[in-house]
């Protein structure tokens, strides 16, 4: 087999085992992904009412790429890029500073997301929520 060849051989091969990396995200049991989307940046403070579900079922975002993610979660409030090809989503969880005009990056409370190099969730990490805010006090411990 010519040089050429091989290396094409190889090329799709690389390419037909890194796309099939990662697992497809389409339910999360509990969890009304519709109201999660329908409340960017939450500022409407609606995404604390759905958030338990997701947690209690946060295993079955581990490995989910990142575009079966944003279908499922919608596009962050805020992305974040590493070094090398790694990022980070962020998901706000309350309202905010960043409800106010521009946007602003807020210490409000997030759902972070990490991605690790072939594009994956890696770590799930969620900020408790502030006591009092909202109709709900903390729904998880």
């Amino acid at each position: 087999m010519p040089a050429s060849t091989r290396r094409l051989v190889l090329f799709f091969s690389l390419g037909a085992l890194l796309g099939g990396c990662g697992h497809a995200l389409t339910e999360v049991p509990g969890f009304d992904a519709e109201t999660w989307r329908n409340d960017p940046h939450a500022c409407r403070d609606q995404r604390r009412t759905v958030l338990p579900a997701l947690l209690r079922h946060k295993e079955l975002l581990y490995e989910a790429r990142a575009n079966d993610v944003t279908a499922l979660l919608g596009p962050p409030d805020e992305e974040e890029l590493r070094a090398g090809t790694e990022k980070v989503y962020y998901y706000y969880l309350e309202p905010g500073t960043h409800c106010q005009g521009r946007r602003a990056r807020s210490g409000a409370p997030t759902l972070s997301l990490r991605f690790g190099p072939i594009g994956t969730v890696t770590e799930v990490l969620s900020d408790p929520l502030t006591p009092g805010i909202g109709k709900q006090k903390r729904p998880f411990n």
